[in-house]
């Protein structure tokens, strides 16, 4: 098999440049290619959580992320439908680890701070669309087949991984589709200048102009502010509204209205669609892997990304270095990358399958998040929750809701 590199990168995103960086780690040549040109702007809510810090922290960048423009997050903020609040702080008895804090960072300076530190480490073919998977003549993947610069080009290498987000274009080549109605929510996106009270938290606000979805604002650094909305796909095509209209219903309504009476949007709203891992999907096969929104890891309750696809790429590459190593690319060689994916991720991901299911019942929102805005003790049993010092399948338990009803 001709071989240009170890592994192919599909995608300059998270998960692929932090793909590219773990392989230098190892010593594998990798190779990434990205249809887009940086820096450039990336649908999104922006925030960092901790186990994206976790892993920048194993990737040596953390220091200089702390440093770019953006907003230092230090407590969550959770909002019920009748207005009730409370705050999770990230400095509390049950984070006993050493990651304190979270960051609200623009994709865009994000996205491109990374893109250059990968960039740094293996070659990067920016403007190249995929135009098809390559095989050799026993049928086994053995590279990309794009266009850049209005030239067809072809790079080789045994390994595939699909880096290339929620629309895939290598997932597509492979037969695959993860946008299933059940299974995607839909989210918008407006960054303002103004919004009143955003200093060091992020906010997410179960609304009835919103439910079975929810509000959230972000402060994002320079008097800026991530404003937006996401809700089930299946739901919001059951809505008459726009998912425009329902954001300014939000921003306008009496709650909220003091909030944006000074601010103003820069932007038009932008929406894109968020493959949930509420369920398995299919993520490899012989001589490829699917990471991040590839393979449908966003986090169904907070819709956060980032997180899960830095840990799919240190797993992608890890489990591409023993199949090198045993020059075997078989998708039995390759399925210890999905047995450790859902090994790590599973538990958290089923856990908020059910913490979405939560906004279905506004009564039983209402009555946790008004209870546990006036109880520390309530408080303190989300916080181990969050922190995973309390068992987080506990919320899986009809006894825990009924515990903080009547404590």
């Amino acid at each position: 098999m001709k071989r240009d590199c170890d592994i192919i990168i599909v995608g300059a995103g998270p998960a692929g440049t932090s793909a590219a960086m773990f392989a230098s780690k190892l010593g594998l040549k990798s190779i990434i290619l990205e249809k887009s040109t940086f820096p450039r702007d990336k649908i999104c809510g922006d925030a960092l959580s901790g186990k994206s810090v976790r892993y920048m922290r194993e990737l040596g960048v953390l220091e200089e992320v702390s440093k770019l423009d953006g907003a230092e997050i230090n407590r969550l903020t959770f909002g019920s439908p009748d207005h009730k609040k409370f705050d999770i702080h990230l400095v509390n008895r049950h984070n006993k680890s050493s990651i304190k804090r979270g960051y609200v960072i623009k994709r865009e300076i994000f996205d491109n701070f990374l893109f250059q530190k990968a960039k740094s480490l293996t070659e990067i073919k920016e403007g190249f669309n995929v135009t098809n998977i390559i095989y050799d003549e026993n049928g086994n993947i053995s590279g990309i087949k794009g266009i850049s610069d209005k030239r067809e080009e072809s790079v080789h290498a045994p390994i595939i991984l699909g880096c290339d987000g929620s629309k895939s274009t290598i997932a597509r080549k492979l037969g695959f589709h993860c946008e299933d109605q059940d299974n995607t929510a839909i989210a918008i996106r407006c960054y303002y200048k103004g919004v009143k009270g955003l200093t060091d938290q992020i906010e997410l606000h179960f609304v009835d102009e919103v439910l079975p979805g929810y509000f959230w604002m972000f402060p994002a650094g320079n008097n800026l502010a991530n404003i937006g909305i996401g809700l089930s796909k299946k739901y919001a095509k059951k809505d008459p509204r726009k998912l425009t209209d329902i954001l300014k219903e939000v921003t306008t309504s009496d709650y909220f209205k003091e909030r944006f009476s000074d601010a103003e949007p820069v932007e038009n709203p932008k929406g894109w669609a968020l493959p949930l891992g509420t369920i398995k999907r299919e993520n490899h096969g012989d001589g490829f892997m699917l990471l991040g929104d590839a393979a449908g890891l966003i986090d169904p309750f907070t819709g956060e990304g980032i997180g899960n696809a830095m840990a799919s790429a240190k797993i992608a590459v890890e489990t591409a270095a023993k199949a090198l190593s045993e020059n075997n690319f078989s998708k039995e060689s390759l399925s210890n990358y999905n047995k450790r994916v859902w090994n790590e991720l599973g538990p958290e991901l089923k856990t908020s399958s059910k913490l979405q299911k939560l906004a279905n019942y506004r009564m039983l929102l209402n009555m946790i998040i008004n209870k546990a805005s006036r109880n520390e003790k309530i408080q303190d049993i989300i916080s181990g929750m969050l922190a995973n010092e309390i068992p987080k399948d506990k919320l899986s338990n009809p006894l825990f809701y009924l515990k903080v009803l009547f404590s």
